[in-house]
């Protein structure tokens, strides 16, 4: 297979980081990789068009291109399939749009062993890190068996309500509990591997794993953790006690949330910002590991530090700028 006169067989490079979770390693071969599912956002801008010249390049390449049935754009040579059907039957998946939408696709591809790359169209792109200028280079570096590969992990989270019902759900960067009203205090206790922690007062809580770290957690006074280090962080949103701070436990670790009175406060539960229920008075919530994992595929010159200092504008206006940022 060629396109504009290179080569687009699939090859690997046979070069790994001992001891790091991030390793160049064949996952795809000439014979394997065969069908791609493409996903988007319908609220960037610019996606259509760069699904549109995506598309295109794969089906030259030789590709079974395939996207879901809700998506609202037209691309022509694409096949339309139920989400079901293509964590069975895709190879690779890659995203447009913004870090909404690379977790989206990582909840539905979550055990599949279906590994996701991320074209950045929305704002940040921690997780989206491939830069819309440098689509076709980094989707054929890919291709060819050159990659970053990195594998996160995901939390179960469970609202258990005082009747037994469960509602249940997945989440990459984060489980929020959160009050809606404003004037008012939401009381809750946090207990960790049944061990009761504290009893807190305030705006709500976030359960965040490393990934998620960089999210919400972040602006609540969360450390930045690095996303394949084993660990989660509780950071209180708004306490009422200035002593409540954010804490790091093991992501091995089972946390249970539980509302203590009732203020008549409806306190409402987010898991990647999409709705989960409502947390009242004898009802359980219960964020642990899950056993399930997605990977992602990220540029050969990936580079964690350099995404945080472009990103997070650390160091604008130093004297020091020995790297030229040019992510944005």
């Amino acid at each position: 297979m060629t396109v504009k006169g290179k080569a687009c067989n699939v090859r690997n490079i046979n070069r790994n980081w001992p001891g790091s979770p991030l390793q160049q390693t064949s996952i795809m071969s000439a014979t394997s990789l065969k069908r791609v599912t493409l996903i988007g956002s319908f609220d960037e801008n610019h996606v259509g068009a760069t699904l549109s010249e995506l598309a295109a390049h794969l089906i030259a390449c030789g590709l079974e291109v395939m996207a879901e049935q809700t998506l609202n754009i037209p691309l022509a040579g694409v096949t339309r399939h139920p989400t079901s059907y293509l964590t069975t039957h895709s190879d690779l998946a890659i995203t447009v749009g913004g870090d909404g939408t690379m977790l989206r696709a990582a909840r539905v591809f979550a055990g599949s062993g279906v590994p996701l790359v991320g074209i950045n169209r929305g704002r940040l792109g921690f997780l989206a890190d491939i830069n819309p200028k440098d689509i076709i280079k980094r989707v054929d570096e890919v291709l060819q068996g050159q990659y970053l590969r990195g594998s996160r992990s995901l939390l179960r989270v469970r609202l258990v309500s005082i009747e037994g019902n469960v509602q249940q759900s997945l989440a990459v960067n984060d489980c929020v509990l959160q009050k809606w009203e404003t004037g008012r205090l939401l009381d809750y206790e946090t207990w960790i591997d049944g061990q009761y922690v504290n009893t807190h007062g305030g705006d709500g809580v976030i359960v965040a794993s490393a990934t998620g770290s960089t999210a919400y957690a972040l602006s609540c006074g969360g450390p930045i953790i690095h996303p394949h280090l084993d660990a989660l962080v509780i950071a209180p949103i708004c306490p009422h006690t200035l002593s409540d701070r954010p804490i790091v436990i093991s992501a091995s670790s089972t946390v249970e949330i539980r509302r203590v009175q009732d203020r008549a406060t409806k306190a409402q539960i987010t898991c990647d910002g999409d709705m989960l229920g409502d947390l009242n008075v004898g009802d359980r919530l219960i964020i642990e590991p899950s056993h399930l994992r997605v990977d992602f595929l990220h540029p050969t010159d990936h580079d964690y530090y350099r995404i945080l200092r472009s990103k997070l504008h650390w160091g604008r206006g130093a004297l020091d700028k020995r790297v030229d940022d040019e992510m944005d």
